[in-house]
């Protein structure tokens, strides 16, 4: 079942509920769809006696998260039954809001806002402590593709497609760099880049756009069996949150 979902919410778990779901934790996050086909299984579910449904990511661990069907296939396998939802209209993972303790705590950035959630709570938001629970996809490396990803400040990225001499050779064979990249540079201080050693793609300017966008553009330039993946450091501003932490741990 692939559907997108906004916000997580994690609180305290009833004495005897859910025990597998919880993964080990005394708490259990709890995620409330708006898509219509979610709501539909749902509905379906709860006609059959089941309050309420359980699963993992569709992706493997660690892995680039999907954000269409066939990206599920592409990870498990044509033999697995989808039920298609469409593709994502968000892109990145949900925003997980901590509500197990005296106040709430970030533990996630999403494309629900920080500053979005506190003007709902009137209060500020938490951040994580030792003795937050674990939450879906904040390990130091998660959303990896299966080549290297690394982070380049703008003129540093420019300098450095400018500055390659030679195509990254795997095996004797030479491949091509990927640059993912919201900004063109100029050509003045040296040779146009080699297309037999570079493969651009234009990453979207606007955050809410390159967070629908993200994930699928890794996934289709890693398919391009490139070396590495080369990606423009997103902006610092809070809009960026969301982007800026997955290609951290994409990078990790």
């Amino acid at each position: 079942v692939f559907w997108p979902g906004p916000l997580t919410v994690i609180v305290h778990r009833r004495e005897g509920m859910a025990e597998a779901a919880a993964g080990g934790q005394d708490s259990i996050g709890l995620r409330v769809p708006s898509h219509p086909m979610a709501l539909a299984l749902l509905r379906a579910c709860a006609a059959l006696g089941v309050a309420g449904v359980a699963a993992p990511s569709a992706n493997r661990f660690g892995r680039v998260s999907p954000t269409t069907a066939a990206h599920v296939q592409q990870e498990f396998g044509p033999e697995l039954l989808v039920l298609d939802g469409g593709p994502c209209p968000v892109g990145i993972e949900s925003t997980i809001v901590d509500c197990t303790g005296e106040s709430p705590v970030l533990l996630r950035p999403g494309q629900l806002s920080r500053a979005d959630i506190e003007a709902v709570l009137t209060m500020p938001l938490g951040s994580p402590h030792a003795a937050s629970p674990r939450a879906s996809g904040t390990l130091e490396s998660h959303y990896a593709p299966a080549v290297p990803v690394c982070l380049w400040a703008s003129a540093a990225l420019q300098r450095a497609v400018l500055a390659l001499p030679e195509p990254v050779a795997a095996g004797g064979a030479p491949k091509r760099v990927a640059v993912y990249s919201r900004t063109h540079w100029t050509t003045a201080d040296g040779p146009a880049p080699d297309p037999a050693r570079w493969l651009f793609k234009t990453m979207p300017s606007d955050p809410a756009a390159a967070a629908h966008d993200l994930f699928a553009a890794l996934r289709e330039l890693e398919a391009e069996a490139v070396a590495a993946i080369w990606v423009e450091q997103p902006p610092d501003d809070a809009a960026w949150d969301g982007v800026r932490d997955r290609l951290s741990r994409a990078a990790a």
